[in-house]
């Protein structure tokens, strides 16, 4: 375990001189500690003291400062050079999903759902230009992608990222797609500005959304808006299947009214809610 070693006044003076004014409203302190957490992941699960450092932004002084207050609080621990998470990490990924009870309810809906489907359901919610998973009931594996609650894609190209695009407000919606980097993930992937706006009108107009092999070859996908009390997009869920199986044509005929069914109990529990 590393133990606390004593900065320099050097070191010190480095940080306070690197470092921006914060305002009234901002910690940086606290900014810089999550800027930690989020330097681990698949790519990085466990690291050293410099390889947080640059993968933070931080010096190694602050680096180190914060990594020792998480080992003090259990979030980190340490063999040899290296530090990794612990699961008490969980806590602060669960305290959101349990301030929205509404999903606990909502499972048994989605179960049912892939119960009768037999193809995998989601639910997610909008982050920026992505869309995070809050909840997911798999039938079977179907991507290459693994995917849980947590997980991240881009939202130009899902069918639950479309669906809660088209839930921003016009002008909102215009400055998001223009401000995007669209990578074409497959030959099939919309990465026109102007293509996508469409795209993403249609999915306002329809009230749902399929997606055919844009985010990979051989996925199709359907998904409709959760929608709360006030008329506002909030979530979206969706079903998955492969091309062949049942293939687009298909899934959107079978599928849909019983997604669309779905969506609608849930959107019963969410204004039950407020």
């Amino acid at each position: 375990m590393l133990h606390p070693v004593p900065l320099s006044e050097a070191e010190d003076t480095q940080i306070a001189a690197s470092d921006p004014k914060p305002g009234d409203s901002y910690v940086q302190s606290f900014a810089r500690g999550l800027a930690v957490l989020r330097s681990f992941g698949a790519g990085a699960p466990a690291q050293t003291l410099t390889e947080v450092a640059e993968r933070a932004g931080l010096t190694r002084a602050g680096a180190r400062r914060i990594l020792l207050t998480l080992l003090h609080l259990g979030y980190v621990e340490t063999e040899g050079r290296l530090f990794r998470l612990t699961p008490k990490i969980l806590e602060l990924g669960f305290a959101y999903l349990s301030s929205l009870p509404v999903w606990t309810q909502a499972q048994p809906v989605m179960e049912e759902l892939v119960e009768s489907l037999r193809q995998s359901c989601s639910a997610a919610v909008l982050d920026g230009d992505e869309i995070v998973y809050v909840l997911r009931v798999p039938a079977h594996k179907i991507m290459s992608i693994n995917l849980g609650v947590g997980s991240r894609l881009p939202a130009y190209c899902t069918s639950m990222g479309r669906v809660l695009l088209a839930g921003l407000p016009p002008a909102t919606l215009k400055e998001r797609v223009a401000s995007m980097t669209l990578t074409p993930l497959t030959p099939h992937t919309i990465v026109d500005p102007e293509r996508l706006q469409a795209a993403i009108e249609q999915v306002r107009i329809q009230g749902w959304c399929q997606i055919s092999e844009e985010l990979e070859q051989g996925l199709v996908s359907l998904a409709a808006p959760i929608v709360d009390r006030n008329g506002r997009v909030v979530a979206a869920i969706n079903i998955s299947g492969q091309v062949n199986n049942p293939g687009p044509a298909s899934l959107l005929e079978k599928s849909l009214p019983k997604l669309l069914a779905a969506a609608a109990k849930i959107n019963v529990l969410v204004r039950a809610q407020q």
